[in-house]
Parts: structure tokens; sequence; C-alpha cells
């Protein structure tokens, strides 16, 4: 049988658990050799292996993606090994501090921004021209329902994916007239390190796993997903257009 995603070169961070971890294996087995950042070596060491399990190839890259020079170097690296990139998974994010506003200290707020926004900002930047070198360019950014409900008590995580969405939805715009198509992905409450962390008193046997989450992050990043700026709601299962407030 055919693999959808066979000699596509794809980008996961934060590959080395939960979400990113899943959606590596899970892109793998559609064929992608998939290029893995984290910065946990042992974490990428285990996704080698599971990616090995199911036929896949991978190549791992230790980065804390707040080195902004360090992704700049894996743009020039890509391009130098494989001249494109065919598909962008930004899963990478921090949780960050839960605590009124007024508790928080700014270094803490701008650790979150760091990571959610500012590393999603300079992927973009030097990632941009690997994805337009493809026929097919997808990315594909892992939000939160925080962006758009404000939730208290995790503004900075909050704060952070909304303008993570609006950075995604501008890049999609401004990309709209080549082949390159960006997405938004909101998994919901899934059973994750970071969601144990937030929530520590909820049964995590309740909640839908990184796996099966990540089914439904492979289709947006295949040759023949369409939309574009556009965001998926994994709970509801529907492709979503952004409205302007009434």
């Amino acid at each position: 049988m055919t693999k959808p995603l066979t000699s596509r070169i794809a980008l996961v961070t934060g590959a080395s658990r939960g979400i990113g971890y899943a959606t590596a294996i899970a892109l793998a087995k559609a064929g992608a050799h998939i290029v893995a950042t984290a910065r946990t070596q042992g974490g990428l060491e285990e996704l080698d292996d599971e990616i090995r399990k199911v036929g896949g190839s991978a190549t791992l890259v230790p980065l804390n993606l707040t080195d902004s020079d360090g992704i700049a170097r894996l743009g020039a690296g890509l391009h130098e090994r494989y001249g494109k990139l065919d598909i962008l998974v930004g899963n990478a994010g921090v949780l960050g501090p839960s605590s009124p506003i007024g508790h928080i200290e700014l270094k803490a707020f701008t650790d979150v921004m760091a990571v959610n926004v500012s590393a999603n900002f300079q992927l973009i930047r030097c990632m941009e021209p690997l994805l337009k070198q493809s026929d097919a360019g997808r990315a594909v950014f892992v939000t939160s329902g925080a962006a758009n409900k404000a939730t208290a008590y995790v503004s900075p995580y909050a704060a952070s994916k909304a303008a993570l969405e609006t950075l995604a939805r501008a890049w999609a715009q401004e990309t709209a007239n080549t082949p390159l198509r960006v997405n938004l992905f909101n998994p919901g409450p899934i059973r994750t390190r970071m969601r144990a962390t937030l929530m520590p008193g909820e049964d995590p046997a309740t909640l839908d796993t990184p796996e099966q989450v990540a089914e439904f992050i492979v289709p947006l990043c295949c040759p023949d997903w369409t939309e574009t700026g556009k965001f998926y709601d994994y709970k509801t299962r529907s492709l979503m257009s952004f409205r302007s407030p009434a």
C-alpha cells in the first residue's frame, strides 16, 4: 500500500513526548522521514527506537528552541542535506506559571513567550524558504482553547497561544497564493504531562491519548490537504474559519 508521505521530510518540534512524540511516529508510519527536535536527548532516542519499529527513519536534533541561532543552523542544515522541507509541525510549548497575573514575575512571562511565540516566529523565518521548495509544503501549529477563552490563572500561556494563532494566520495570508498551506490544530484536554501539571486531580483515563490526536494531525500534513489559515478543533472533529468579533 502506498504511503501518503513517502519521500517527504517532516520537522516536528517538542518531539520527545506527548503530542509531538505521537505525531512524529504517526508521520513516520505514513512514510515521512522525521527530523525530530527536543531538549531531551533520551526522549529523542526513545522516539528513534519507536520510529524504527514502524519501519521509519529519523534525524534527531537536540535543540532548545530559545536558541534562535540553533534554529537558523537547523534550517541551513536541512537546506544542505535535502534542499527542501515538506512538513513543519510546531508543537513545542510550555505551560508556564499558574497564578494570578499580579503574582507572575516578568521573566516567567517572557520565558513562556520565548518558547511558544518567538521560537515559532524564528521557525517560520528559517523554514519558509525550504517549505516553498516543496511541491506541497504544509505547516501545522498546535494551539489551545486557552487562547480564545482567555483562561484565568494561566495568562502567559493563554496570551502566547493567542499570539501564535495570529502569527500563523498572518503567515497563511501571506502565502495563500503559493502551494504552502498553514493551519492551526487545537487538541483540547489530552493525556499529557502538561495537562497533568495543570489539572493534578483529573483522572487521566477520562482523556484521549496523544496517539489518538496524532491521527488527526497527519491529514493536515498531506499533499492533498488544500485548506489554509484554518483551525482544526479535535474535540468537535471540525475545521473552523476564524471570524471577526461581532
